[in-house]
């Protein structure tokens, strides 16, 4: 057996996202046929496609030649959280822009996944769903085709997309409440919630009611609280951080194809987990454990 301990950087990955990224060359039906004959096991368990992996789980995996033939083999980065025939969701690391811009040969999500998709011998044209800032990490969802995209943006226009984000944001933010000022003449909304607070810096959950540019990050500079790293919204510089401490952890919806409901997870960057303090971490209650009990809307 092939057995693998669950650390930090894969805590609150969906067990078909671990496997898609230990054998990341495997066809999907593949990483399936693995779950579904009991050849994958969480804690000495049998799993399901959706469990969710938690640190200190032990993951095992029957060893044979074809699934060792997946292993160790050299890919382009591409973190995969969640994929089907449709569409395809990927936790997109902070500092790298959705498209590429104007200068020149700019590495970026939409040019990474292809080229992902190219080397393991599917020619998708990927078109993303949602997008996010290029300072801010989380899941993002690329189409497959024009044909799902089309499908999805429907979705998204008609119904929108539930969204969690998490933000570290300067100084002792309210324990909750909502931020409805006007952007760009728009009628713009956003509720929180405070999870923590760490010395000077509160640890937030954030759920956009609407979708306006850059709205999380403007309101909370509104009530004086502006996500640290966010040097464009008033927040002060974290070193070594190639973005800003503003995170979607969890976005959900209904698939709008097979009526499912989707429940996209993207575990946190290694800096954000860095800010949050030690102590925290290592607590039986700890705050990486209560981020899943979060509801999906406030």
């Amino acid at each position: 057996m092939l057995t693998f301990d669950i650390d930090v950087a894969d805590h609150g990955r969906c067990v078909e996202s671990f496997l898609q990224n230990l054998l990341p060359g495997a066809p999907s039906a593949y990483l399936k046929k693995l779950i579904r004959s009991g050849h994958l096991t969480l804690n000495g368990a049998a799993v399901s496609f959706d469990a969710v992996v938690r640190r200190g789980d032990h993951l095992a995996l029957k060893e044979s030649g074809r699934t060792l033939s997946f292993l160790g083999v050299s890919h382009p980065d591409l973190d995969i959280l969640y994929e089907d025939d449709r569409i395809v969701a990927v936790n997109k690391p902070a500092g790298l822009p959705m498209h590429r811009t104007a200068e020149h040969g700019e590495l970026n999500l939409v040019d990474a996944a292809r080229g992902f998709f190219r080397w393991r011998g599917d020619d998708c044209s990927l078109r993303p769903v949602n997008r996010l800032d290029k300072g801010t990490s989380g899941a993002v969802i690329l189409a497959k085709s024009s044909t799902a995209a089309g499908m999805f943006g429907r979705l998204v226009k008609e119904e929108g997309l539930g969204k969690l984000y998490l933000a570290l944001a300067a100084g002792a933010v309210p324990e909750s409440g909502t931020v409805s000022e006007p952007l760009d003449g728009k009628e713009s909304e956003t509720r929180f919630r405070r999870l923590a607070l760490l010395g000077e810096v509160s640890l937030l959950a954030l759920y956009p009611v609407t979708g306006r540019m850059h709205q999380i990050r403007r309101h909370l500079q509104m009530i004086g609280h502006p996500v640290l790293g966010d040097l464009r919204y008033g927040g002060s510089s974290v070193s070594g951080w190639r973005g800003h401490a503003l995170h979607s952890f969890r976005t959900h919806t209904t698939h709008p194809e097979t009526g499912r409901e989707l429940i996209i997870t993207a575990p946190l960057p290694s800096d954000f987990i860095a800010c949050l303090s030690t102590a925290a971490l290592d607590d039986s209650g700890s705050l990486l454990d209560s981020l899943f009990d979060l509801p999906l809307a406030f």
